[in-house]
């Protein structure tokens, strides 16, 4: 009743947060390469005035050096490997095979590039597990085109889909299309490449989007499955079940409002084939026009199916619309808003932790949809302490993924279909949401700080061989405790 033979435990990261390289070899700019380091990176972001330029001067923008992962994969899978890692999730840059999005042909450096980055992998028996598009647009289809808004997207992503497919399929089993796709309907910058200027702020724009999105995610599953017999693609979300604040109804109703609208709707679209029934009360909710389709669009939604769904799990948000919390009680997230439950404590950049909720999310989803599951993000951000004689004794992130992954195994007993584990950010990388060195997930220390400074040396925290011994015991030791 433990954890399935071959359950792929590993880690995950994304191109832009990792590989650096902003430059290399015929890459063109994403848009992760025009958005500023910092925690003021949202509310630039959000800016009427913000308009996809480089400022140099002006701001830090610590994705174009990453970690170096683009020159050093080899010595970071290594260490993956010497954790005895069973997958390692990674994206691929679009702009790396497509510099400017919506060229005819690839550039055949960066599909060289991860071609060795696959065989490095497969080298040491860890399964790849490739994200199509992890917050990396090109930064052309933002700026020119207007992001995902604009039917020709779809046009270019199934023209990527296509190459990265032919290319990796025969070596690569497991892929997700679109990352953490649901988070448009609270921050359309990252998944859409929308910004206010070219109409973030209208949710008509952002439902059209997903639209698009959806008919790409349907023929990157169609070239998929006409290319391998037994690929897996998956759709991948953010997941957090909202808690009512109390037992008040119009809190219940608030809480059942939110899962439907940030965790079901897209999945609903793309496990199930077809727009929900409560989408007509969705628009009306958010103001959006319903999305122009075209012919075929809901055939080809319904015909090409995402295989299971992978997701991130970091925290659970309540709700409070009748007015119970105070002022100060006010809880931010995984690119979600909500109130403080006060019955769980906060990370150090206030996600609130919740183990039991991850089980609570494996049930519900499986409830739902009766997919296999895969758990591709979930780890704790904090301001690691390299001691004097280079230790890091991150017993906080230990205890944070014990009780996830006892959760998970619980969820198992329920009757669960969980394929996989990756913990976000196994190695340091720069923070998708404040453009930061200093939020660690990673069981493997960077040399790096938030000016950008550091040698980028890679040394082992005390997590590295505990995670080391959960693989080795197919989680029993956790179980044993």
């Amino acid at each position: 009743m433990s954890f399935k033979e071959g359950f792929l435990w590993g880690g995950a990261t994304a191109a832009n947060q990792c590989e650096g390289a902003f430059d290399a070899d015929g890459k063109g700019p994403s848009v992760a390469d025009a958005m500023p380091g910092g925690r003021q990176r949202f509310v630039i972001l959000n800016s009427e005035e913000f308009d996809w330029t480089l400022d140099k001067d002006k701001y830090r923008y610590p994705n174009h050096l990453g970690i170096d992962h683009y020159h050093r994969y080899k010595e970071d899978i290594a260490l993956f490997a010497e954790m005895g890692f069973k997958a390692y999730r990674f994206s691929i840059a679009w702009s790396r095979i497509f510099p400017l999005g919506d060229e005819e042909s690839p550039n055949e450096k960066g599909l060289a590039f991860y071609d060795a980055l696959i065989d490095e992998c497969l080298k040491y028996g860890i399964e790849p597990v490739v994200t199509m598009s992890h917050y990396e647009m090109p930064l052309h289809l933002a700026k020119v085109y207007g992001g995902w808004k604009n039917r020709q997207i779809v046009a270019f992503f199934e023209r990527y889909a296509k190459a990265v497919l032919e290319r990796f399929a025969s070596k690569v089993k497991y892929w997700m299309t679109f990352n953490e796709i649901n988070s448009g309907l609270e921050s359309p910058v990252l998944s859409q490449g929308l910004i206010p200027l070219t109409g973030a702020d209208d949710f008509t724009n952002r439902f059209q989007a997903w639209h698009h999105q959806f008919v790409a995610s349907a023929l990157a599953v169609k070239i998929g499955h006409e290319l391998r017999e037994d690929i897996q693609i998956g759709c991948m979300q953010i997941y957090a079940p909202f808690y009512p604040l109390d037992a008040h109804p119009e809190n219940q109703l608030s809480s059942q409002f939110k899962e439907r609208a940030f965790d079901y709707f897209t999945s609903d679209v793309q496990v199930r084939g077809a727009y929900p029934t409560y989408t007509k009360r969705l628009l009306q909710e958010y103001g959006a026009k319903a999305p122009v389709m075209e012919a075929g669009d809901l055939e080809l939604i319904k015909q090409y199916t995402v295989d299971y769904i992978g997701f991130s799990y970091y925290m659970s948000m309540a709700t409070d619309v009748v007015g119970g919390a105070g002022e100060t009680d006010f809880a931010s997230g995984n690119l979600m808003n909500g109130v403080r439950n006060p019955f769980l404590k906060a990370s150090e950049w206030g996600w609130q932790i919740d183990p039991i909720g991850l089980r609570i999310s494996l049930n519900d989803l499986w409830d739902r949809y009766q997919v296999p599951l895969f758990i591709v993000e979930n780890g704790l951000g904090a301001n690691d302490v390299k001691e004097a004689d280079g230790t890091v004794n991150d017993d906080y992130r230990i205890d944070y993924l014990k009780e996830h992954i006892r959760e998970m195994h619980e969820a198992v007993l329920d009757g669960v279909d969980l394929i996989g584990y990756t913990p976000w950010g196994c190695i340091d990388l720069v923070s998708a949401s404040t453009g930061e060195m200093s939020k660690r997930y990673g069981f493997i220390y960077v040399d790096l700080d938030d000016e950008g400074n550091g040698t980028l040396d890679r040394s082992k925290k005390k997590s590295f061989d505990w995670y080391k011994a959960v693989i080795a015991t197919n989680g029993e030791n956790i179980l044993a405790d």
